[in-house]
């Protein structure tokens, strides 16, 4: 694809399919009709998704539902009849337990959970524009991870609302939606080396 998406005058009027379209190697997500450029992850980025996956993955051993990973299309609402909402989201991680949503290529409907480590290019598009297309989509739990005050804030979605909780460093934050998953945050979060590097 050609041309800046941000300067495109068909910018919030894109759909999945124009999406499919695009010759680029560069990752968009499609909310309300607008294309977002995602930014490449940093190494505490990586670090913080590679400690949860692995908690994760070994809980789910044995059991029906399944831990994906940024680059993996998820259709949020497969079946909407406005073009705008059939856009796509790739979180960081999220899990499907219904798994007649994967058709091998994309998830179609919401995950039961869905992860987003921020970064400062995302920071409010995770807390608020994301967490509203969540809440509306169906998704069960949200974990928004903050790298630079080692937070986890929990949205455990309600009909009505949602209840907030937050941990932090000493924490063990307990999964609604997996019963028996505990993440002790003390593992997820880098520690800093004695020179200071993380």
């Amino acid at each position: 694809m050609d041309g800046n998406l941000a300067e495109s005058r068909k910018n919030g009027s894109y759909t999945y399919e124009d999406y499919l379209s695009w010759d680029t190697e560069e990752r968009y997500e499609i909310i309300d009709g607008w294309a977002y450029l995602m930014a490449a992850p940093s190494e505490e980025h990586h670090d913080i998704s590679m400690a949860l996956s692995r908690r994760i993955a070994d809980f789910l051993d044995g059991r029906p539902c399944k831990l994906f990973a940024a680059p993996f299309d998820v259709r949020l609402f497969p079946d909407a009849t406005d073009k705008k909402e059939r856009g796509h989201v790739q979180p960081d991680l999220f899990i499907v337990c219904d798994r007649s949503k994967s058709d091998g290529k994309r998830i179609n409907g919401a995950p039961d959970l869905v992860i987003e480590i921020l970064s400062p290019s995302n920071e409010g598009h995770d807390r608020y524009k994301k967490l509203n297309l969540y809440k509306k989509s169906g998704v069960r739990e949200y974990w928004i991870v903050d790298p630079k005050d080692k937070v986890i804030q929990v949205y455990a979605m309600k009909e009505h609302g949602h209840d907030l909780y937050a941990y932090e460093i000493g924490h063990t934050l307990p999964c609604t939606v997996l019963p028996g998953l505990e993440i002790n945050l003390s593992d997820i979060f880098p520690k800093e080396s004695t020179e200071g590097r993380i």
